[in-house]
């Protein structure tokens, strides 16, 4: 994107949706703008009582946004809602101007931030899997075109089954070497379930805080910016929270509000590193205005994944925001006594968050004493490789060695245990 461009930014507001969800859902969507670099534009909440099948909305509306959009100069307008390709045609014939969605426009700040192999080529599906029924839709005789029977088409075949082929083609291929790419991931996770340590992943809206939470514990050096998705790609590091105790944490994709779901597709591999871990870390803003909403949103995110059950330790970032709100901040921790309120900016609150995953990890992976025969050795070899050895200890009579197993490790060495 352009950043010369200048945007009119569309939200509907339908019977039932408060003005204030309304004015939320439009400040989302520019941000979405300004994390492309368009930071020139202006908003419209448009009520309307229901959606219209041409336009989404009726004609007399439409007229209005265009000549908004035309007036301020704009040479884009972005809508909050998703477009179906006959509609964002249509759109653009009426207005002569430049006209997507909201999808389009995570698209394009996903394939900018898109930089390992598998971040591209999951990118790289979503796209195709959006373009495909645009292109479909664009042609009046599609379904002449893929009609009679197969081999007798012919010279005359038209450009339009030549370029759904290519699409088709490029979708295959695509998930041939996503494919690839998973199957690595899943032996790297199985390596990780191999290893004693545990596996923590860290959670939350985007721009929560994650990838700072990440580099804060582990100095992982992974990219943080005040921008929404900041970074794409799951970053695993390890670090100790004190007392013989190390995890492995590891970074997520930040979720959003009407998350296309071409992309909750693309990136489920990416994604599913939630259902694999001991425990996850939900990280919130507390300064955003809509932070329950956000919180609210993950929740639903990580259920669709299937991880909705998963051990939480919920933390309240940015909590140096509301230093001079006690009202609100006293609220939050009446509200969530469990969870840990930090600052990553200045540091505050990290002491009480280790301590805290510490606890869930004691939770979850209680340390258990072996007891282990003096002529053993190949046990303790076992013990120190698969699991976290706290201490050993030699008496007369056998080996005493405090650890903390996985569950394969725990049920090998169950006779062992004290």
């Amino acid at each position: 994107m352009d950043d010369a461009l200048k945007a009119v930014l569309v939200t509907l507001q339908p019977p039932g949706l408060s003005d204030y969800t309304a004015q939320s859902h439009l400040g989302e969507l520019r941000g979405l703008v300004n994390t492309l670099g368009i930071v020139e534009s202006r908003g419209l909440v448009v009520k309307h009582r229901e959606p219209h099948p041409r336009l989404l909305v009726g004609s007399g509306k439409a007229e209005e946004i265009v000549a908004a959009a035309l007036d301020f100069g704009a040479t884009l307008v972005i809508f909050d809602d998703d477009l179906s390709p006959s509609q964002q045609r249509n759109w653009e014939e009426l207005s002569g101007l430049t006209v997507i969605d909201r999808q389009e426009v995570i698209l394009e700040i996903f394939s900018e931030r898109a930089f390992t192999r598998e971040a591209v080529l999951q990118v790289g599906l979503a796209r195709m899997q959006y373009s495909l029924p645009r292109l479909a839709r664009s042609y009046t005789n599609l379904s002449r075109q893929r009609g009679g029977a197969r081999g007798n088409r012919g010279g005359g075949e038209m450009q339009l089954e030549l370029d759904r082929r290519v699409i088709f083609d490029k979708i295959d291929k695509l998930k041939e070497e996503l494919d690839k790419v998973r199957r690595h991931r899943d032996r790297t996770r199985s390596k990780r379930e191999g290893n004693s340590l545990p596996v923590v992943s860290i959670v939350g809206y985007t721009n929560a805080g994650k990838s700072t939470l990440l580099n804060t514990l582990t100095d992982a050096g992974v990219l943080q910016e005040d921008k929404l998705f900041a970074t794409l790609d799951p970053t695993t590091r390890r670090t100790a929270l004190g007392g013989g105790l190390e995890i492995l944490l590891t970074d997520t994709v930040g979720f959003i509000q009407k998350l296309p779901h071409h992309l909750i597709d693309a990136f489920r591999s990416t994604l599913e590193e939630a259902r694999f871990s001991d425990f996850l870390v939900h990280v919130v803003d507390a300064s955003h205005q809509d932070w329950d909403v956000q919180r609210l949103t993950t929740l639903e995110v990580l259920t669709s994944l299937g991880c909705g059950d998963k051990p939480q330790v919920l933390v309240f970032n940015k909590m140096d925001a509301l230093a001079e709100n006690e009202v609100l901040r006293r609220g939050l921790e009446l509200q969530f006594p469990e969870a840990v309120f930090v600052s990553l900016r200045t540091g505050d609150g990290l002491d009480a968050l280790k301590t805290k995953l510490s606890e869930t990890l004691k939770t979850l992976r209680r340390p258990v004493l072996y007891r282990l025969p003096l002529n053993r050795g190949d046990l303790l070899g076992y013990l120190y490789k698969h699991t976290q050895v706290l201490s050993e200890a030699y008496t007369e009579t056998a080996i005493d060695v405090l650890a903390v197993a996985p569950p394969s490790a725990a049920a090998a060495l169950l006779e062992f245990a004290t």
